[in-house]
């Protein structure tokens, strides 16, 4: 009689599961509501950075709508289409100032903060009048769902848009804090990271990833080549190049669609890929151009010298081409970066070292080695100790801005001039007899290298039109 009754309540558990696991069948198949496949469309294209066709569509959406779609679903077609524009915007960094025939895109200096304010705010009545009056349908508690989740990301945009502000205003400031401007991007990222993560709004959770992650690798590094760390250096210049890579795909996908995704028979011309996209390459390259010449006695040691020569030849500006140009051109001259590794317990010498190997502390004119030495490749021994002395003696002078420091010794017949790009690094150009301290050429070499090195400049081309 027991055996009866347990094997009647295995039958009733098994059929429960049967039954239960075919309600979850049928609602897998059930079709996707009208509104929320329109939502998914919307988001696709605005995850392609197709913000016209995006705005286009929903308006469109907008109009054919009955009055039986409800309120919210109204409301909230609105509300995507300020969206839209408002990404529009954000992407081509419009808010940094873009001249378009002779004025400025938004004529309020706080546009992004608006735009974006105004569009919280709409959301905002979106999500009230779902929730006001009789319960919801699920439609709408959807809809009002997304709308919140849409509101932190408006916020995420203008605390964004505020970061890219205080970074243009870096551009040419001698010295960059680029580990400030990582630990306020981490911060940005770690507010946001799960407060728009409904499946609907997947394609701008990943937008918005992948920009703060190249953003933040490429900054990191900036710092990291800045304190000569080859590998953590290497790794975060590669972690952004993936993730750029990754991202330009999509631009391709706008090429070879052949139809319209939203069921035109045409397609008009694809635009180029979003100022914001194009800045961060070009701050990839600027740090790729950097990064080969801090490291380019370690680079070296795995490639043929005319490999070598061609890979930096293709790197913009090309450190290593534009300083044996130079000593070609000042015959028995010699161009070398020292890195002052004073206080750095950690240097162990050029490229990568095992973190368990050790190395004694260098001493003396050893906190000084050559970075990179020109043309024969080894630092000017002889040389070194004027150098190393004018680097203690006069660093008031190499740290004020765009300052050529000049010495002539007569016991050697050697005149030096020394310039400082950032903190650590001093860039030394010795030639052989008296020279002035008025040397055009030898200035005006060493303050673009410097400038350049000191790479602050990309900073500016955060502003469309620039030429940074």
């Amino acid at each position: 009689m027991h055996g009866v009754q347990q094997n009647g309540n295995q039958n009733s558990n098994t059929n429960k599961t049967t039954m239960a696991e075919s309600a979850r069948g049928e609602e897998l198949l059930r079709p996707v509501p009208r509104e929320q496949a329109i939502l998914e469309s919307f988001f696709t294209q605005l995850g392609m950075f197709s913000f016209d066709r995006a705005k286009d569509y929903v308006e469109k959406e907008k109009d054919n709508s009955s009055r039986s779609s409800g309120a919210v679903w109204t409301a909230l077609l609105a509300a995507m289409a300020h969206l839209a524009a408002a990404e529009k915007a954000y992407h081509n960094m419009t808010f940094l100032g873009q001249k378009m025939g002779g004025q400025s895109f938004f004529s309020r200096k706080d546009s992004t903060r608006t735009i974006y304010t105004s569009l919280h705010n709409e959301l905002r009545k979106v999500v009230a009048s779902g929730r006001h009056g009789q319960p919801a349908s699920y439609l709408e508690e959807l809809l009002c769902h997304l709308a919140e989740q849409l509101c932190h990301f408006a916020q995420a945009r203008v605390e964004m848009a505020e970061l890219y502000e205080k970074m243009h205003a870096l551009a040419g400031q001698k010295n960059v804090n680029s580990e400030a401007l990582v630990a306020a991007l981490d911060a940005v990222t770690h507010k946001y990271s799960s407060k728009f993560h409904h499946p609907i709004l997947s394609r701008l959770e990943e937008s918005f990833r992948t920009e703060t992650d190249v953003a933040t690798q490429l900054l990191r590094c900036q710092a990291q080549v800045s304190e000569w760390r080859f590998l953590p250096s290497l790794l975060s210049l590669h972690g952004a190049a993936a993730k750029l890579a990754a991202w330009g795909q999509l631009f391709q996908r706008q090429k070879e669609t052949r139809k319209h995704l939203f069921g035109g028979q045409s397609q008009k011309s694809v635009p180029p890929p979003p100022h914001l996209y194009v800045w961060l390459q070009r701050f990839h390259a600027a740090l790729l151009a950097k990064f080969s010449f801090y490291f380019h006695e370690a680079l070296s040691r795995q490639t043929p010298p005319a490999d070598m020569r061609a890979l930096t030849a293709r790197t913009a500006p090309d450190y290593h081409g534009k300083i044996c140009s130079f000593v070609r051109k000042h015959d028995g001259g010699s161009v070398s970066l020292v890195f002052d590794n004073r206080g750095s317990a950690s240097f162990q010498g050029h490229g990568y070292h095992h973190p368990r190997s050790y190395r004694e502390a260098p001493k003396g004119v050893e906190q000084f080695p050559a970075v990179v030495s020109l043309p024969s490749g080894e630092r000017p021994l002889a040389h070194w100790p004027n150098v190393v002395m004018m680097m203690g003696d006069r660093a008031a002078e190499l740290n004020a801005p765009d300052k050529v420091v000049h010495f002539y010794d007569d016991k050697v017949q050697s005149t030096y001039y020394l310039a400082r790009p950032e903190p650590h690094f001093t860039l030394v150009v010795i030639l052989d007899g008296k020279k002035s301290d008025k040397d055009l050429n030898v200035v005006a070499f060493l303050q673009e290298i410097c400038a350049s090195l000191r790479n602050s400049k990309p900073f500016a081309g955060l502003k469309p039109g620039s030429k940074g």
